[in-house]
């Protein structure tokens, strides 16, 4: 467990898998394809988490590839995080379509120059391709480019989305999209890919202390996704399944924290409200260092509350074929929802 910095990300679908989604397609005219992403340094799924995959017809994975951050030292564009795959026949065994996916951090493109952005076009599309043929990941069909971007850094997000298109003919380039990117798209602009994948998560201020819960809030949902009928781009969907602790010292935002379970919590702790927990003295937890007073609130997305978004989406989702993605892949995070309730949140857009 280690206070950090949490960056996220989330795509769509060509592929119609399992019998379920094909009664449910011939019925309601909708289909919709199961995935996850995996957003690990390191694909090594366990056995329950190959278990919900094959439970749920999963067939389709967003593998986070590496991400590409500023370095300051050299200014420049670098890659990092690149993902390890040990098991490199592992997706002809299990019948799994890889997604490659690339974060790129907005302060990144903020620090590049127009002039970059072809030549980072170029290395990100030689690194991805470096990546598949290293580790026999076979036929790829479409590639996802994650980013933050602002109506300030369009401009060259935009230039990089088409460069990357342009040399690479062979495959379909999709995008994340934020919900504020949706609300707001007359300034953030129209990514120029064929889709683009909804992020209906990390909704609300993180950082302002009086925020309940930013990875998911129906209300604010409800208030981003009113014009999502109008979206030019054909999007697939990724809904949270994700938790963490917001810690707050003095009231200024510290970091993240994973993996705290809120029965031990409480034995160090009081609760001033309903997910918030104060701490009584200074104390080292799993190395992380605590001080009296310091504030933890606990934000997650509960099965009622991802029903309750999925039935606002189902109402304004346009297009009739769409990937649904779980943010993410983890045994930990899956063991919180039943094998029902995961099974109802992919058939929650029919």
């Amino acid at each position: 467990m280690k206070i950090f910095n949490f960056l996220f990300l989330l795509s769509s679908g060509l592929f119609l898998t399992g019998c379920l989604s094909e009664k449910k397609a011939g019925e309601t005219g909708i289909a919709v394809i199961p995935a996850f992403y995996h957003w690990k340094t390191e694909f090594t799924p366990t056995k329950t988490e190959w278990n919900i995959v094959r439970q749920n017809n999963v067939k389709e994975i967003y593998l986070r590839f590496f991400d590409v951050s500023w370095d300051n030292t050299f200014s420049k564009p670098a890659p990092i995080a690149q993902v390890r795959i040990p098991a490199k026949d592992i997706f002809t065994k299990e019948k799994i379509r890889v997604i490659p996916t690339v974060f790129i951090t907005n302060e990144c493109i903020k620090n590049i120059s127009i002039d970059q952005c072809d030549s980072l076009a170029k290395n990100i599309y030689k690194l991805i391709n470096d990546i598949i043929a290293v580790n026999d990941i076979g036929s790829v069909n479409e590639i996802q480019i994650d980013c933050d971007w602002t109506a300030s850094t369009k401009e060259k997000y935009f230039s990089l989305l088409q460069t990357l298109q342009k040399i690479d003919t062979l495959h379909l380039y999709s995008a994340t999209i934020r919900l504020f990117q949706v609300k707001y798209k007359k300034d953030a602009g129209i990514p120029p890919v064929k889709k683009g994948l909804l992020m209906c998560y990390n909704m609300g201020s993180l950082k302002n202390p009086v925020t309940q819960n930013s990875i998911l809030n129906n209300a604010d949902l409800e208030n981003y996704v009113e014009g999502l009928n109008a979206y030019p781009l054909p999007l697939d969907v990724a809904l949270p399944l994700f938790s963490w602790h917001v810690l707050f010292r003095k009231n200024e935002y510290k970091g993240l924290l994973q993996e705290i379970n809120n029965d031990e919590l409480k034995a160090v702790s009081k609760q001033p409200g309903k997910n918030r927990f104060e701490i009584l003295g200074d104390t080292l937890w799993n190395n992380v260092p605590l001080k009296k007073g310091d504030v933890l609130r606990f934000e997650n997305s509960s099965y009622k509350n991802i029903m309750e978004a999925a039935a606002i989406l189902k109402k304004k989702l346009h297009n009739k074929t769409f990937r649904l993605s779980l943010y993410h892949l983890d045994s930990i995070i899956l063991s919180k929802y039943s094998t029902h309730e995961i099974e109802n949140i992919f058939n929650s857009l029919y």
